[in-house]
């Protein structure tokens, strides 16, 4: 008999040890993982669900044998039950990773053309003098020059809205919906080579830089919209920037100059 208690006495050491472990995986889960994807922490009667009586070690020479197994199983049975719960929840977490990656790879974060010496920002977002009516008129994106030919890469993963020639001033353009609220528009191409419905991918080339439509020259007008606004584009290259290059992009497109179209 004395030999039964002590083995259950290891038995519950061992026991306890992994709840610590177990507990501690559900703590870093509650704060830190579903903190980082925004995710409401899982209840405590979710993961522990029934709770089930535990006996001090000074109670078991006082306790039967049968029940001393019991409270064996029984807290075996807690901590099955605990690690199933444990395991959804990683499996939930899988899911917002994935959520995550897909949505980090799909919002625009690169330049749409190569532009590593920061060279071909020609005018930048806001109010800016029209070539052709010499006016202040807004401007509703980036323009880029580049020589005729220069491919033109989509910013983000998407799905190509529309591919074909704007009579409004676009020309030959190219619209690639992002998801999460997220266009992007790619204007003034010689030749457009995604066409409508194609999936693409960040770093693809859907076009090459031209001048049709209104266009005073060869370049690649560039525009970001989220949820229906045209927004500025400069704060979407952090892919692409450090945060020194970024400084200057900055300040390159906000120089009052004339647009490209």
């Amino acid at each position: 008999m004395r030999m039964l208690r002590d083995q259950f006495t290891l038995l519950q050491a061992r026991i306890d040890e992994m709840n610590e472990g177990l507990a501690e995986l559900e703590t870093r889960d509650n704060s830190i993982y579903r903190g980082v994807f925004e995710s409401a922490p899982l209840p405590d009667s979710v993961r522990i669900g029934k709770q089930y009586s535990t006996i001090a070690p000074e109670q078991f020479a006082y306790t039967p044998s049968d029940k001393l197994i019991e409270n064996i199983e029984n807290g075996i049975a807690a901590l099955k039950h605990r690690i199933i719960v444990q395991k959804q929840s990683y499996d939930t977490l899988e899911q917002l990773v994935k959520a995550k990656k897909q949505m980090l790879a799909s919002i625009p974060a690169v330049q749409p053309v190569s532009n590593k010496t920061l060279e071909r920002v020609a005018s930048g977002f806001g109010y800016r003098i029209d070539p052709i009516y010499k006016t202040p008129k807004m401007h509703t994106g980036i323009d880029f020059t580049a020589a005729m030919g220069t491919p033109i890469y989509a910013t983000g993963d998407g799905v190509v809205s529309e591919a074909n020639f704007d009579n409004s001033g676009y020309g030959n353009h190219v619209i690639v919906n992002h998801g999460y609220g997220y266009q992007t528009l790619y204007g003034h191409m010689v030749k457009i080579k995604s066409r409508r419905g194609e999936r693409v991918k960040r770093g693809q080339v859907i076009g090459w830089v031209g001048s049709s439509g209104k266009s005073t020259g060869p370049h690649c007008h560039y525009e970001v919209i989220k949820n229906g606004q045209k927004i500025d584009p400069v704060h979407f290259f952090f892919n692409d920037l450090t945060a020194t290059d970024y400084e200057r992009m900055v300040r390159i497109a906000a120089a009052n100059n004339q647009s490209f179209d």
